[in-house]
């Protein structure tokens, strides 16, 4: 069965999490910050996926936002800084993320292909429209799906459901991308079609399933989709 649906996980598959602190720590007056940014952001994105798969388990959910600002509450602490005007900061920037090189011309060949375009995230659609918005990629996203119309994260089964309900595909029909391996495994569990897109060069992880194709950016996602 052909793909006719491209959809992509936003967080580190499209957007680059570690830019809000990137950026930050090259802003003047930030000497102190700039020496820790790499460990803050690592901790930060480590905590704000573990809380979102504590909150799934324990069946208590609270959004992404929220998540988002608990994790980096702890990397902040975790690094002895106690600065509110850098906490505040660092939570603006992360709404503005930079998109990862590749990524525009990557989506533009895929509408001109044919394709359905979307994103599948644990983000609300708040946080997905700015992020969307401030990266000029509107244009060639047909959607934003989010887990909040569920009230569960990622890597629960219905959410994956959702790109089905919206694009009225099966399964099989959807190229599924990924910067999260245990994303991907999850979503080749579902059904789709999935891709890991492994920047890190980090080990597979051990689960029941395993991503149909590993990469190391997204240059090659429209030609994987048309083959």
């Amino acid at each position: 069965m052909a793909i006719t649906t491209c959809v992509f996980d936003a967080y580190g598959t499209l957007f680059d999490v570690a830019a809000a602190a990137r950026e930050a720590a090259a802003e003047p007056g930030r000497e102190g910050f700039a020496e820790k940014w790499p460990a803050i952001a690592k901790t930060w994105r480590l905590k704000q996926l573990q809380y979102t798969w504590l909150r799934a388990t324990a069946g208590v959910h609270q959004d992404f936002w929220t998540v988002t600002q608990n994790g980096l509450d702890y990397a902040l602490e975790e690094q002895g800084l106690d600065d509110p005007d850098l906490r505040e900061r660092l939570l603006q920037l992360y709404w503005e993320l930079s998109t990862y090189p590749e990524v525009p011309s990557m989506l533009k060949a895929l509408k001109d292909a044919g394709m359905n375009t979307a994103i599948l995230s644990n983000g609300t659609p708040d946080m997905l429209d700015g992020a969307v918005s401030a990266a000029g990629i509107g244009d060639v996203l047909d959607a934003c799906l989010s887990v909040q119309s569920l009230g569960v994260f990622k890597p629960a089964r219905p959410v994956y459901g959702l790109v089905g309900e919206y694009f009225g595909c099966s399964a099989r029909e959807v190229l599924f991308v990924s910067s999260n391996c245990w994303d991907a495994c999850a979503s080749s569990g579902y059904g789709f079609r999935a891709i890991w897109a492994n920047r890190a060069r980090e080990p597979l992880d051990r689960l029941p399933w395993k991503p149909d194709h590993i990469v190391s950016d997204l240059t090659s996602i429209p030609g994987l989709a048309a083959s």
